[in-house]
Formats: C-alpha cells, structure tokens, sequence
C-alpha cells in the first residue's frame, strides 16, 4: 500500500545521507590538523581509516537507497555524482596520511599549513552547501558558496606555486624534494575535490530551481 509518509521519510534519509559524507569530509580535515600537530611518535593512520570506512558505509547505504526507491527527492544520476565527489575527499586525505607517515622522518615539521588551513575552509564551506540542498537550496546563496570554494582553488594553486619554487630553490635534498612535492600535490588535489563536489550540488540546485 503507498505510504506518503514512507516517502518522505526515504527522501529524508537521502538528505542525512548526503550531509553525514559531507561531515565526514570535515572530519577527515581535522583529523588531517591533528596529525600535522601530534608529535611524531603519537602519529597514526588510525583516524583515516575509520573516516575512510565510515564514509564507504554511507555511500554503500545512499546506492542501496537507490536501489530500494522508486521516487528519489533529486534525480538519481545527481544523487550518485554527489556521493561520489563527496567520498573522493576522505579517500585522498587518507592518502595523504598514508605517505606523510611513511617519510615524516625527513620531513620538515612546517609546511602544510597555508594548504590545511584553505582545507578546513573548503570542507566548510561544502558541507554547508550540501546542507541547504535539504531545503531545495536557495540558488542565490549556493552561488555564494560555490565562488567561495572556487576562490579557495585559486588560493591554492597560489600557494603550491610559492611551495614548489621554495621545492626547486636548491635547498632540498633530491628526495625529500620528490617527497613533498607528491604531499603539497595530494592536498591541493584534496581542494579541487571539495571544488568538484560544490559544482555538483551548484548543478543540482540550478537544474531544482
């Protein structure tokens, strides 16, 4: 028998879904803070990987509710493109985690901040974006957000130019140099994700205006 409420409730989960890989993508960036801070014997991947499995969960759980809902509150192909930017984002801040560990012994204690920082902004930003998507969105403030997003790419690609000329200057052994050059490289990636998935939830509200 049809349920309206039942609907409702299913296109409400899709909301909670949505919003809960936007918070992860959060979390994974304060995970990210924390470990740059830590001392190095206190470091672990511990976090990421949580972030990283929490996160699959919730995209494995948005493409069951797919596939058990016969009416979605968006169209299923953007509610796909969605989760899919979305879960890029923990995806490769765990990368990043992995290889920092893997050589944080030659590495400079500085170095990522000016990045982490843009991160935190982007990650932000973003989840407020997918949380007005609830409400239909309001095509005005969306807009707002998503110019914001995509001046923080613009910072970035700033601030790994000034990194990668420090990198060529001279001062760093061949490796080292390999090795954080593939690092700054990884979090700016980490930015262009957050500004990937902002189109998406900016082409949604157009196309639902």
């Amino acid at each position: 028998m049809f349920s309206l409420q039942r609907l409702l409730s299913k296109g409400d989960r899709f909301f909670d879904l949505l919003v809960a890989s936007a918070e992860e993508a959060r979390e994974s960036v304060a995970a990210l803070l924390e470990l740059l801070e830590a001392p190095m014997e206190e470091r672990t991947i511990e976090k990421f990987v949580l972030r990283r499995s929490k996160d699959k969960r919730i995209a494995e759980q948005i493409s069951s509710l797919l596939c058990n809902s016969f009416i979605t509150p968006l169209e299923r192909e953007d509610i796909e493109a969605l989760s899919h930017a979305l879960s890029r984002i923990p995806k490769t801040i765990k990368k990043f985690a992995e290889r920092f560990l893997f050589a944080q012994a030659s590495l400079p204690r500085d170095g990522f901040e000016d990045q982490t920082q843009l991160l935190k902004q982007a990650t932000d930003t973003l989840y407020e974006m997918v949380h007005q998507l609830r409400g239909g969105g309001d095509l005005g403030s969306i807009q707002e957000l998503n110019s914001k997003l995509h001046s923080y790419e613009g910072a970035a690609d700033a601030i790994i130019l000034n990194l990668l000329r420090q990198l060529y200057s001279g001062k760093y052994e061949a490796l080292q140099m390999i090795v954080l050059r593939d690092l700054y490289e990884l979090l700016e990636k980490v930015i262009d994700r957050c500004r990937d998935a902002g189109n998406v939830v900016l082409q949604i509200t157009l196309k639902n205006s």
